[in-house]
C-alpha cells in the first residue's frame, strides 16, 4: 500500500482524538534544579558503573574517557532539547508579498533518540504551513525540528510538538508535519529489520481538508533515502 494512502487512513482513524497532554515530554518538576555540570558528574558515575558491570576494563586507554564523553553527550548534545531555555527563537515577518499558497520545507534531517531503548531515530521531516499574515525564516523550521528531536522521544509526540510550536509562532492552525524515520531499536536489535521505517503525521487547520492534505503529500512524495 502506498505511503500516502496509509497516511490518509491513519488521519481518518485518528481525526481530532489527540489528548492535549500527549504532546508534552514527561519531565519531573525538579528536572532543572541541578546544574548541567552536576548532571554530567552523576551520569558519568552511572555510565562507569554500567560499563564495569558489563566486565569492561576501564583502565584501558580506549575506554577510560568513555563515561565522561557519554555524560557530556547526553547533557550538552543529544538531550539538550530538554531544556526550555534552549528553545530556538523564531522571529516572524509580515507576509508583505501576500503569498497565499502552502509553503513546504521537505527533507529536514531528524536525529533523535527513542525513549524506550535510548537508540537513535534517524530520518526526515517535512513541514508545511499556510500563512495568515506571518512568515518565519526557513532555517527556524530546521531549528525547531532539531530542538524537539534532541530529547528522548516518541516519534508521534515529536511530530505533534513541532506542529504545535509552529502554530504558536505563526499564529495559525494551518501547519502540518510528516516524519519518515528509521528506529534503530527496530533496525539493529529485536526483529533487526533494516528496511522498515516509521511514518507519522500531524495535520492542523486547513490541512485536515482532503484536497489540501493531498496537495502536501504530492509535494513531498516521501521518496527520501537515508
Amino acid at each position: 500500500m502506498k505511503i500516502d494512502k496509509i497516511l490518509e487512513e491513519q488521519f481518518e482513524e485518528i481525526g481530532d482524538n489527540h489528548a492535549s497532554s500527549a504532546a508534552e515530554t514527561p519531565l519531573r518538576d525538579d528536572a532543572f534544579e541541578i546544574s548541567d555540570d552536576e548532571k554530567i558528574e552523576r551520569i558519568q558515575q552511572d555510565v562507569y558503573s554500567i560499563m564495569e558491570t558489563l566486565g569492561l576494563d576501564l583502565t584501558d586507554d580506549s575506554l577510560r574517557g568513555t563515561p565522561r564523553r557519554v555524560a557530556k553527550m547526553f547533557v550538552k548534545e543529544i538531550f539538550g532539547g530538554l531544556r526550555p531555555d534552549k528553545k530556538p527563537s523564531a522571529s516572524t515577518f509580515e507576509n508583505k508579498y501576500k503569498y497565499g499558497e502552502m509553503l513546504v520545507e521537505k527533507n529536514i534531517t531528524v536525529y533523535s533518540t527513542c525513549e524506550h531503548h535510548l537508540l537513535p531515530i534517524v530520518g526526515k521531516a517535512h513541514i508545511a504551513y499556510i500563512s495568515k499574515g506571518k512568515v518565519v525564516g526557513l532555517s527556524k523550521m530546521n531549528r525547531i525540528v532539531d530542538y524537539f528531536a534532541k530529547r528522548p522521544q516518541v516519534q508521534e509526540r515529536m511530530t505533534m510538538q513541532i506542529v504545535q510550536e509552529l502554530q504558536k509562532v505563526l499564529g495559525t492552525k494551518d501547519v502540518a508535519c510528516v516524519i519518515d524515520a528509521k528506529h534503530l531499536c527496530v533496525n539493529s536489535r529485536g526483529i533487526r529489520d533494516i528496511e522498515s521505517s516509521t511514518v507519522t503525521a500531524e495535520f492542523g487547520g486547513r490541512f485536515k481538508e482532503t484536497a489540501v492534505r493531498r496537495e502536501l503529500l504530492d509535494y513531498i512524495k516521501l521518496d527520501t533515502e537515508f
